[in-house]
């Protein structure tokens, strides 16, 4: 089978998995917006998902992509991998308890600690199960486990928020839940459990391991100020309500990383896999020009589709203040597409074993997103935090799409990639505008990004369908 099948054939696997429990999440939106208090309880919810997407990379050492790296590396032995990886997240999730209490100084979050601590444990135990099976190839229990989450998640979030009122408490105990329902089930079925044991734990490996995750701690972290220190700022500038509504708003521009992360999981097998194969540079650019040409077409029409998803998506029954969201969403579509292209272009980082690298443009983005969203936030208010993480994101991909193909080179069609652009801050004019023919013009721009985009996707195709 060739590559190219191999990463098709994945990512249809990784999609039949995830994009239930994608449009379930994208769905619960409604939910959360319905039947939380108001606009205020939704930027709780949004600060303690934040604190723990936070936490997650510190507790657990980022061990999980060491998983990913080495476990897929047949110069490792699995057993050693995986023994190594329960002991890290073992050792940081026993320091995690034993420093909670500081979590009491954050007021906002004061009330849910325990939950929070209970929801940071269980979700580095489910992504340690999980990634252990995607590296040992059970691409199809991981898909499955995506189902089952989905459903569970569904579950407990209808039972805890819907029927017995909890808020914000229902909504942590449906996220524990279900992760914890996962991570055993993957567990059990994949047989994990003969992968470990203390002679397996190989001290020179886990000194490798560690020193390849290390810098992954801080680059999370980063990611995560860059992507949500905007609502914090937002907080304390304006209120709370407009931080609730802006965080409402990014949901649907999630449709765009929704697509990325499926194919990121293939791809991430792949780019591994192909390291050292002879043609790897041709295969990395024919699939970042399919992959460009894909990502632009679906933020094109999400864009198109702003108002009816929004007003679909978030009712505004609850809070009139959701009646605004739709006019955040379009430019930051842009800025998710500029992050899910530093996705793509980070897993060079790690097939190349150069994380420091990673963080480096990282920490760039996070330093000029805090220092704009000072300026701008105070200026131009909600639309000052679009631009600030647009500029954060753009000058990221500016450094990495350099730096990466110092490492690996490849060819990029940097026309394209600007021309798409182009075409996409010609969409969001249009509809912060609305002009009177505001659907025609939408419609031309959509063909014309279909024509731009279209020869990438055939070619790609072409090379999925030829047989060897």
């Amino acid at each position: 089978m060739n590559k190219y099948k191999t990463l098709a054939i994945n990512t249809v696997v990784f999609a039949i998995g995830n994009i239930g429990s994608k449009i379930v999440s994208f769905l619960l939106t409604r939910l959360y917006t319905a039947n939380l208090a108001d606009a205020g309880a939704f930027n709780t919810k949004e600060i303690l998902e934040m604190c723990a997407n936070l936490l997650i990379p510190v507790v657990s050492f980022s061990i999980a992509d060491a998983i990913i790296r080495y476990g897929l590396d047949k110069n490792y032995e699995k057993q050693a991998v995986f023994s190594n990886a329960i002991i890290v997240l073992l050792f940081g999730a026993g320091g995690f308890v034993l420093l909670s209490p500081l979590l009491l100084l954050y007021r906002d979050i004061r009330p849910f600690v325990p939950l929070l601590v209970g929801y940071i444990i269980i979700s580095c135990f489910r992504q340690l199960s999980t990634q252990f099976a995607r590296a040992r190839n059970f691409v199809k229990l991981y898909a499955a486990d995506g189902i089952l989450c989905t459903f569970s998640l569904f579950l407990f979030n209808i039972v805890f928020i819907k029927w017995l009122e909890l808020g914000v408490t229902g909504f942590m105990l449906s996220v524990m839940l279900s992760d914890l329902c996962s991570g055993i089930a993957v567990w059990l079925f994949a047989g994990h459990g003969r992968f470990f044991s203390r002679k397996y734990v190989d001290k020179e490996l886990l000194e490798v391991m560690i020193r390849f995750s290390m810098p992954l701690i801080p680059t999370a972290i980063l990611w995560i100020i860059t992507g949500f220190s905007d609502r914090i700022f937002i907080r304390h500038i304006m209120t709370p309500r407009d931080a609730g509504v802006y965080g409402a708003a990014t949901k649907i521009p999630n449709l765009i990383s929704m697509v990325s992360t499926i194919f990121y999981q293939a791809w991430n097998m792949s780019a591994i896999t192909e390291h050292n194969s002879k043609g790897r540079s041709k295969f990395y650019a024919q699939v970042y020009d399919a992959y460009m040409a894909l990502l632009c077409l679906a933020a094109g029409f999400i864009i198109a589709l702003d108002i009816p998803l929004s007003r679909f998506i978030i009712p505004a029954n609850k809070d009139p203040a959701y009646k605004m969201a739709y006019r955040y969403t379009p430019v930051l579509v842009i800025a998710v597409l500029m992050m899910c292209f530093n996705q793509f272009l980070s897993s060079i980082y790690t097939v190349s074993k150069q994380t420091q690298k990673s963080l480096r443009s990282s920490l760039v983005a996070a330093i000029l997103n805090l220092f704009l969203n000072a300026v701008l936030i105070v200026k131009f208010g909600v639309q000052g935090a679009i631009a600030a993480t647009f500029a954060s994101y753009f000058v990221c991909y500016l450094i990495r799409i350099v730096d990466t193909r110092k490492l690996i080179p490849f060819r990029v069609n940097h026309l394209r990639f600007y021309s798409n652009l182009i075409m996409l801050f010609a969409m969001c004019r249009i509809i912060h505008t609305l002009p009177a023919r505001y659907v025609l013009w939408l419609t031309l721009l959509l063909l014309l990004l279909v024509l731009t985009n279209f020869k990438p996707l055939v070619m790609t195709a072409k090379k999925i369908l030829r047989r060897s």
